[in-house]
């Protein structure tokens, strides 16, 4: 990484999830979910610097406490403005550029956040957005995103829906005439984005992820996106066991729910 730019990963976590409070905290293999992420974004090889933006809330309390007792960087912010959350914590690091990865991908591959950054890291600093979801092809629950600051500040001081604030990046990617944005693709040539859920937000989804954690953490604590792949192929149950909250499957389900979203 260039000694000029400064890249801060935020981990965005909190314990009052709609769907499955608590859920950053779950353990597997007796470690919390949130310290499995956070040990997987340390393997980048782009070393970036790692903090967790959890809220001002009691209910984080947990979440802050954690982050003392392994030394990890906590910014404490808006509990439902995200964007807010995002652009202070930047401010707070002296960051050039955010990395917004969700609390709720415990199986994020870092070979994929290194993708991504070096993608804008070689078109800096004439580039404002990067991610690997605009369209999305890996497997859901690889999602990263990289923001400038300079471009996160015109979205803190524009975007005004609830869906903006509450999801940061919305503005961007609804507006592309007014940044400049690059997505990547996997580059398997594969989408998988709908098929394979790595994601959790479901009791199903923490399921799954033991699973994929007992089956392979043992032998290669840093497992990769391609180990987890084999490992379904051996093992094809273990996908059945989210496997109504997957894709297409999720959507049907969900259906009042997008309509919701998408006339906010």
């Amino acid at each position: 990484m260039s000694n000029s730019l400064k890249i801060v990963v935020v981990i965005q976590a909190r314990m009052s999830s709609t769907r499955f409070p608590g859920k950053v905290l779950q353990k597997v293999l007796g470690k919390p979910l949130l310290l499995h992420q956070y040990e997987r974004i340390a393997e980048s090889k782009l070393e970036p610097l790692i903090v967790v933006a959890t809220s001002t809330d009691e209910s984080d309390e947990p979440i802050v406490e954690l982050c003392k007792l392994h030394g990890i960087n906590c910014f404490r912010g808006n509990l439902n403005d995200l964007l807010d959350r995002h652009y202070k914590a930047g401010l707070a690091y002296e960051a050039d550029a955010i990395v917004k990865i969700p609390s709720d991908c415990p199986l994020i591959s870092p070979t994929a956040i290194d993708i991504v950054l070096t993608k804008y890291i070689e078109f800096y600093p004439e580039i404002d957005y990067v991610s690997n979801l605009h369209p999305a092809s890996y497997p859901d629950g690889n999602d990263v995103e990289i923001i400038s600051m300079k471009a996160l500040q015109n979205v803190w001081q524009n975007a005004s829906k609830d869906f903006e604030l509450e999801h940061t990046t919305p503005y961007i990617w609804e507006n592309p005439e007014l940044f400049r944005i690059e997505n990547i693709t996997w580059e398997s040539g594969l989408d998988y984005s709908k098929s394979h859920r790595f994601t959790i937000d479901y009791p199903e989804d923490l399921l799954f992820i033991k699973a994929i954690y007992e089956n392979l953490y043992p032998k290669k604590q840093y497992f990769e996106l391609e180990d987890i792949l084999e490992l379904l192929q051996e093992k094809p149950e273990i996908m059945e066991l989210n496997k109504d909250y997957a894709g297409e499957y999720w959507y049907k389900n969900h259906l009042s729910e997008l309509k919701t979203i998408i006339n906010y």
